[in-house]
């Protein structure tokens, strides 16, 4: 049997489901495309899209974990392509506080949001 897969989306565990919902917004254009919520009040996940394709960011967030995540060594990462100038998107990002990491000679650097998590940007056209 030959199974073919497409990807759908990419979970992350967020702290404050408000303030990364603005982070993604801001610093990615990401929107919430759609929500759930449990019924006891347990946890919300909310659907980030980039209204262009059909991928989406899944932000869970977890009433009984207020604390922060513990990120470990993973090395897992979110990459977004930017599409516009590039040096101006990397700017921005530097005005934001966010850029963690970058790497000239490939020309690429890493934000990271509120929770610690690692996002590669890339610019849209290679």
């Amino acid at each position: 049997m030959e199974i073919k897969g497409r990807f759908d989306h990419f979970n992350i565990n967020v702290t404050d489901l408000n303030k990364s919902i603005a982070f993604y917004e801001k610093a990615l254009g990401l929107k919430e495309v759609r929500r759930k919520e449990s019924s006891t009040g347990a946890f919300i996940l909310v659907y980030l899209g980039d209204g262009e394709t059909p991928f989406s960011l899944e932000l869970t967030w977890l009433k009984d974990h207020p604390q922060a995540y513990e990120l470990g060594e993973n090395e897992s990462h979110l990459c977004i392509r930017v599409d516009g100038d590039y040096d101006k998107t990397r700017e921005f990002h530097r005005e934001m506080g966010c850029i963690c990491y970058e790497n000239h000679d490939m020309g690429l650097y890493f934000i990271n949001d509120p929770d610690d998590y690692w996002i590669e940007v890339l610019p849209l056209k290679r």
